[in-house]
């Protein structure tokens, strides 16, 4: 039952922290939520070791029965049961440790805010609907998890809603990442009536069965399995913010920085990962899909990486940056290189939460300035902070002997003779590894080097909770390449997927090693004017270029004023002229009925005792009257 305890911990929590509230100190309330993710560390960890010494590598818990679902294939039970496996052994721990890292820095971080008791239930809330998600045997209980970490995004991205911004921040997110949860839900249906199962391991086990038919899979069989994985790759899109339906992630930023670090960076915009890595049985039945999965991956990374080129919020180049590294990670399920894209996931946590709550540290040491054209020379002005930048940095650039540098290098190595992928991908993959090292060079210099352009005096916490938070994240990012991961039981090799016959050039490695020292190189004399200190006595002043392709790119490339001429604005237009349409004139008939008899009524309803004897009088002739005839 140790399983089944993992997501009671925090749930305990945010029940305290919601039912309390204001009540509690922040004191009592930081106790409480940083302690429950604590309890929930260490059963993991137990968890973790009993996995390992399990003889089939695999822990299950059945809780109880939920409900049943038939069709004609016969029926399937749907049960609260969880499952526990290479894969979802390395979510939870991602989940739970990176988690309580972000929970130990936000109770020091948004210490002085009126609503700490709120932030830290949602917070709590927010892992238990992961650890749904991630444990879940059935996918009926993996996609109450999703929506429950939906629907925790929606309320700490719109946590301060004094701001109409952050309103609408919220809303948008929202709002897209339903369209990705309504293709999964119309998935799932699918696969329900394809296979007659929703449970995970079942529907893994059938798919393997469909495929080892001497003559394959059927023409009907292979039809459903297609349209399954693509609708399934539509929920992958929209919750882990990839092409076309990526929108939503800069404008996430309007919440807190332990939110960015934890949601929007580290674990939920990696649940579309998971997803399709999860259901790699069904993926690996249509290559074409899988080759999707590629090729969005790649454009979203190439894209993000421009896109990172030309802001001017820190928070949203890091923003930009995570978009840009789960690209890699779809780029990696595409190409069936499933265990270097796990492998990605787990150091990306590490080193883009260290990245977004160190630049968090900064932001309020700026009084809460997020301009780089207003920040430089931090370098001197906070030399903790800025040497942790520097190390989630080198981390996010894949210099060699970092945990990027091992995850990063291991998806790049197989993409040049993946079938599904090949030479095109390949060289995607090295300029968006071109396009990260000079964009994080482009931030460093900005915001760390050259002269201050700020005129307040910085002040820093110096919590030893606070900053032994970020020296462990510091430590796993620069040596978490270092933690075994062998996934070879979870991604079974009962679907051969065979590699294009291409022999691979020598050089392929070379040039994927060098690559981001020629980004920080071209920086280097590129952005020469963001790290120079000015001569004494000379005016000193960087802008942002206003240019219409640096706003372009600046704008996400466009992908907001298109959807909103496309889509928002004809949808508001036939809002605006439908408002009376047929379907309320209907009720409001029937409204206008029921009024009409009322008032009728009440015409003979006057309290006259000479109208009422005349009434049944007229009544009785006319009875009469009708019997005679």
């Amino acid at each position: 039952m140790l399983l089944a305890s993992l997501p009671f911990y925090p749930l305990v929590s945010f029940l305290l922290l919601i039912a309390l509230g204001k009540k509690l100190s922040w004191q009592l309330a930081a106790i409480i939520s940083v302690s429950s993710m604590a309890v929930t560390v260490l059963v993991s960890a137990i968890l973790l070791f009993e996995l390992s010494s399990s003889q089939n590598q695999v822990l299950s818990v059945n809780l109880w029965h939920w409900f049943d679902l038939t069709n004609q294939l016969g029926t399937s039970e749907v049960n609260m049961r969880f499952y526990l496996d290479g894969l979802s052994a390395v979510m939870i721990s991602v989940v739970c440790g990176v988690g309580f890292l972000i929970h130990l820095f936000a109770a020091i971080y948004m210490k002085t805010d009126a609503n700490f008791s709120r932030f830290m239930a949602y917070m709590n809330l927010f892992i238990v609907a992961m650890l749904i998600l991630v444990l879940a045997d059935n996918l009926v209980l993996l996609y109450l998890g999703w929506e429950g970490v939906g629907l925790c995004s929606f309320l700490l991205i719109g946590f301060w809603y004094q701001e109409k911004s952050n309103v609408l921040a919220a809303r948008k997110a929202f709002i897209v990442t339903r369209i990705g949860d309504t293709s999964m839900a119309i998935g799932l249906l699918l696969l329900f009536n394809t296979f007659g199962e929703l449970n995970i391991v079942a529907v893994t086990t059938l798919a393997q069965q469909a495929n080892n038919i001497v003559a394959g899979p059927s023409a009907e069989h292979v039809n459903d399995i297609y349209w399954i994985a693509l609708l399934l790759l539509g929920g992958a899109v929209g919750k882990s913010a990839q092409l076309p339906l990526q929108t939503w992630l800069p404008d996430a930023m309007a919440g807190p920085t332990p939110v960015s670090a934890l949601i929007h960076a580290a674990t939920m915009v990696t649940a579309g990962v998971y997803l399709i890595a999860r259901m790699h049985g069904i993926f690996l039945l249509s290559p074409e899909v899988m080759n999707y999965v590629a090729w969005l991956g790649a454009l979203t990374l190439l894209l993000a990486g421009v896109a990172a080129l030309a802001q001017s919020d820190i928070k949203r180049v890091l923003a930009y940056s995570t978009m840009s590294q789960i690209g890699y990670m779809m780029l990696a399920l595409g190409a069936g290189a499933w265990s270097a894209g796990v492998f990605h996931l787990m150091t990306h946590a590490f080193f883009k939460a260290l990245l977004f709550l160190t630049a968090g540290a900064v932001i309020y040491a700026l009084h809460h300035q997020q301009n780089l054209f207003k920040m430089g020379g931090l370098l001197k002005k906070l030399p903790f902070e800025s040497s942790l930048f520097i190390v989630g940095l080198i981390c996010l650039m894949a210099l060699p002997g970092t945990s990027g540098f091992f995850s990063k290098e291991a998806i790049i190595a197989q993409l040049w003779s993946s079938n599904t992928a090949g030479p095109m991908l390949w060289w995607c993959a090295i300029l968006g590894a071109l396009l990260t090292s000079i964009y994080s060079c482009r931030l460093f210099f900005l915001a760390f080097l050259g002269s201050a352009r700020f005129t307040e005096n910085t002040h820093t916490e110096k919590s030893t909770l606070l900053r032994s938070a970020l020296i462990v994240l510091a430590l796993l990012s620069l040596f978490g390449g270092f933690i075994p991961l062998d996934l070879t039981l979870v991604f079974s090799t009962f679907i051969q997927t065979p590699l294009a016959q291409l022999d691979e050039p020598n050089w392929l490695h070379t040039v994927a090693i060098i690559t981001p020292f020629i980004g920080i190189l071209f920086s280097w004399f590129y952005f020469k004017s963001y790290r120079s200190i000015p001569i004494k006595g000379s005016k000193h002043s960087i802008q942002a270029s206003e240019g219409k392709f640096v706003v372009f790119c600046r704008q996400g490339l466009g992908f907001d004023v298109l959807y909103n001429v496309l889509f928002i604005k004809p949808y508001q237009w036939l809002a605006e002229v439908n408002k009376h349409d047929i379907f309320d004139q209907i009720i409001m008939l029937n409204a206008w009925y029921v009024s009409l008899w009322h008032d009728a009524l009440l015409l003979v309803q006057n309290g006259s005792l000479r109208w009422y004897l005349a009434t049944f009088g007229l009544a009785i002739m006319l009875l009469l009257g009708v019997n005679l005839l």
